[in-house]
This record gives structure tokens, C-alpha cells and sequence, in this order.
């Protein structure tokens, strides 16, 4: 991200606040995995959205009193000797530069600037991004205030910054775009490399290899690679069966880069060619998928999304012979057709989800499926769609998803 970008986020959630009120916002840790070491960090992503930095244990304070606005950044202090050990952290002015955020100080100093605040300025409110999740800084800081300063009015500021969140800027939904493009090019690495006799981690690993070659942060999700009835499991994530000739391997994966996340599902035949029935299940969630492209736009609401979806789906179902009355559609589709999509995969702006209406700027999946387990068949379509004036643009176009473009794909691969 750059500093602009968070600049301008920023700017966009200061009248937000109320005059007199604090904002705390905490970049987090990265939890303890086993004996002496920890998980991968990412920064909590309201911090990130503000600031623009990733390492742990910032801290992010904005004073708003007397319609003033003051910022402070908290960092850790440099230690050269653990420096030798995790390399060199950065300096107060290398923290500003990437933030916009002139005053910076270290985390040490933090409980004493917010007694000076508090002894300065009679503050009412405090803003502070919480996550009702254990070990949450936001949550412990906020029980916290309710003990030591039982007369500020809590208020939750992750609602306001995930309402932001919601509508992109252009910065944001290029970085999009370029982690959809390098997940295109893991998705033809695994097309190429597509062969019964694999197991579905080895083909997840052509995926893999392009996602760091590539110089993406990393994937977004743990990537599902499910062959044959594995695809009829949602979240399967094993990956550890045989590839089988004549059977589908259904792929759900992503990367993040800047932290941006993209999410893409293909289908695809294990030898390279559909069979009659699986063409025929592949073509009706393949028209699902096309037609509620065709049908997103600005005023359309995210219940009506889904009812469509559901319905269309429904229809297919009756079509291929596997119910007769539309409310049975459960038994072979049993999601919603997408979610928002950002730094998070399932992104913020969930509150009121049915109700919420689409505008221009907000990105999406429209993912349809259908699930046969009596016949080993699952077929997931998923794109990546940004909302426009107009209508919508498919982000993820470029990634082939036809039959004939599947088969020629891979028939070249082979040759």
C-alpha cells in the first residue's frame, strides 16, 4: 500500500468520529504455533487499512477534540542485538514515510501518552477496532478502558472502517487484479500438469511454486484441490488422494498480494477431456455463473443475488434429472453464490448482508456449484467481479472456464 492510499483512508474515517473521542488501533501479534515459534504475522486489517504497515505490535492513536485531529504512530524499539537474529526492524522515519503519520514514538511510551491525553482533554468517546475473538488486542484494551475509564463511551471502530472497506479505491482493486493475475498463472500451471496418477497436494505444489516465483505475499486461504467426491466436500482440504482417470478435480485458491486477496474456482477433466454427464453438469453451473455476471449492478441487493442464483440453480437441477420440485435444490447446492472480496477473502460488509444493496466499487465472487455425490461429481465455477456504474466488470475473465477451452488447453499441454 501506498502512503497516499493510506492517507486517504484515513481521511475518509475521521468525520466519522465524534469530537472528543479517541481512536486506538492495534496492529497485533503473531500467535504462538508450538515450543519456541509462531505462526506467519499479517497485520490485523483495519491497522493495515490506516497505516499501510505490517509489523507487529504497532499501534495506532488519533485524538479528535476541538474538531483537531492528531495522529501517533507507536513502534517498537529497535534492539540490535535480536536484530541479529530477525533482521533489521524499522526506524521512526522509515515508519512514517510508509504511513503518512509524522509523530511516532515506541509502544513503551503508549500508556503514558494516553494518561497525558486523558489529563489534557476531557475525551467522552473511544474508538477501539475490536474482534470477539481470544487474544484480540482490541478486545483486551477495551476491557481495559471499561475498568480504569468507566465514563468513555466504547465504541466499536472496526464497523466504520469495514463499511469503508466495502467500496474500493482504484489503488485497491488494481492490486486485485494483480494477485488475480499471477493466481492465473497458478491455474495454468496446474491445467499443464493436470494427470492421473498424482495426488492432489502434488498438483497443488505447480500452484504453489507460481504463487512465490510469481513474488505474491502468499495464498490467500489454504488452497483446495478435490478430485473426484472430494468435490462434493466445501472445505476439503486434505489433499492428500490419487488423482483418477476419468474423474474431476475441483481447484478453490487464491494469493494475496499487498495483502489483497483474489479467490478463483475452475473445474477441470483429470485426463484432460469431459465425459457426457460431466459436460452436462459442468454447462449448467457454467450458465449459472455467466448469467448472474450478466445480472450484477448498482441498486441490486445481495438477498436478491442469492434468491436469483439459488432459483437458476434449481432450474439446472430439474434439467439434469436430479429433483422434480425446486425446494429440494439443498440437496445438491448448499451455499450462497459469493461474498465480498479485499483484504480478507471473505471480506467485510456482511453486516445486514441480505439487505445490503451493491454499489459501484465493491468486488465480489459468484461462485455457483453443484455437489452429485452419488455420481463423484462437483462442479464450482468462481469468479471475481468489481461493481460498476453500469453494471460490472469480471475481473477474472481472462481465466478460461469453457469446455472447449479447458479441453484445447490441456489437449496442447500434452502434445
Amino acid at each position: 500500500m501506498n502512503k497516499e492510499l493510506a492517507v486517504k483512508n484515513r481521511s475518509k474515517l475521521l468525520p466519522l468520529i465524534k469530537d472528543n473521542s479517541i481512536v486506538v488501533v492495534f496492529a497485533g501479534k503473531a500467535p504462538h504455533r508450538s515450543a519456541d515459534q509462531a505462526y506467519p504475522f499479517t497485520p490485523i486489517r483495519s491497522f493495515y487499512y490506516l497505516t499501510g504497515l505490517t509489523r507487529e505490535e504497532f499501534i495506532l492513536v488519533v485524538l479528535k477534540y476541538d474538531n483537531k485531529v492528531k495522529e501517533q504512530l507507536f513502534i517498537t524499539k529497535p534492539d540490535p542485538d535480536i536484530e541479529k537474529w530477525i533482521g533489521i526492524r524499522l526506524r521512526a522515519h522509515e515508519a512514517s514515510a510508509i504511513s503518512g503519520i509524522e509523530s511516532v514514538s515506541y509502544v513503551e511510551d503508549f500508556p503514558g501518552y494516553l494518561n497525558q491525553a486523558f489529563s489534557n482533554h476531557h475525551f467522552e468517546n473511544i474508538y477501539i477496532d475490536i474482534e470477539n475473538y481470544p487474544g484480540n488486542p482490541g478486545l483486551d484494551f477495551a476491557h481495559e478502558v471499561q475498568r480504569t475509564h468507566p465514563y468513555l463511551q466504547i465504541h466499536n471502530v472496526k464497523h466504520l472502517i469495514d463499511d469503508l472497506r466495502t467500496i474500493k479505491e482504484p489503488e485497491e482493486v488494481e492490486n486485485i487484479r494483480k494477485a488475480i493475475e499471477i493466481t492465473n498463472k497458478g491455474i495454468q500451471a496446474v491445467m499443464k500438469n493436470c494427470r492421473p496418477g498424482i495426488y492432489e497436494k502434488q498438483l497443488e505444489a505447480y500452484f504453489d511454486f507460481e504463487v512465490k516465483y510469481n513474488l505474491a505475499d502468499c495464498t490467500s486461504f489454504k488452497t483446495i484441490m478435490a478430485s473426484g467426491k472430494n468435490a462434493t466436500i466445501l472445505h476439503y482440504e486434505e489433499n492428500d488422494h490419487l488423482l483418477e482417470d476419468g474423474k474431476l478435480v475441483l481447484f478453490d485458491l487464491g494469493v494475496e498480494y499487498q495483502h489483497y486477496c483474489s479467490d478463483i474456482t475452475r473445474t477441470i477433466p483429470i485426463n484432460g477431456k469431459f465425459s457426457p454427464r460431466q459436460r452436462e453438469v459442468y454447462e449448467a453451473v457454467l450458465r449459472v455463473n455467466e448469467a448472474m455476471i450478466n445480472l450484477i449492478k448498482p441498486g441490486m441487493t445481495y438477498g436478491e443475488f442469492l434468491d436469483t442464483a439459488k432459483d437458476m440453480l434449481a432450474e439446472e437441477c430439474i434439467k439434469l434429472g436430479l429433483i422434480t420440485d425446486k425446494k429440494d435444490v439443498g440437496k445438491y447446492y448448499y451455499h450462497g453464490i459469493g461474498h465480498f472480496l479485499g483484504l480478507d477473502v471473505h471480506d467485510v460488509g456482511r453486516r445486514e448482508f441480505k439487505e445490503r444493496v451493491l454499489e459501484p466499487g465493491m468486488i465480489l465472487t459468484v461462485e455457483p456449484g453443484l455437489y452429485i455425490a452419488e455420481e463423484e461429481i462437483g462442479v464450482r465455477i468462481e469468479d471475481d467481479v468489481l461493481v460498476t456504474e453500469t453494471g460490472c466488470e469480471n475481473l477474472s475473465k481472462s481465466i478460461i472456464k469453457s469446455v472447449d477451452e479447458i479441453e484445447r488447453f490441456m489437449e496442447k499441454s500434452r502434445t
